[in-house]
């Protein structure tokens, strides 16, 4: 199931004059899934950006060497 299909099957009940929401956990799953690929595509973008404006030079971009962040996690 995608997101948008997700966003198109809820149920709405309403509770001491409150409207709530009801999806199934798969179609929630399904769109916190979606949301969080959209967050890394503007993370995405935004680096790209960067290392574009540094002439794709990573160091003048301010991206770390691989060897130094292998270091980090070892």
């Amino acid at each position: 199931m995608t997101a948008l299909d997700a966003l198109q099957s809820p149920q709405f009940i309403t509770i001491k004059g409150k409207r709530f929401v009801l999806l199934e956990t798969d179609d929630w799953e399904a769109l916190i899934a979606w949301l969080e690929d959209k967050e890394d595509e503007a993370i995405i973008q935004q680096a790209y950006a960067r290392l574009a404006e540094a002439g794709f030079d990573r160091e003048k971009a301010g991206w770390m060497a691989w060897e130094k962040a292998k270091e980090m996690i070892e």
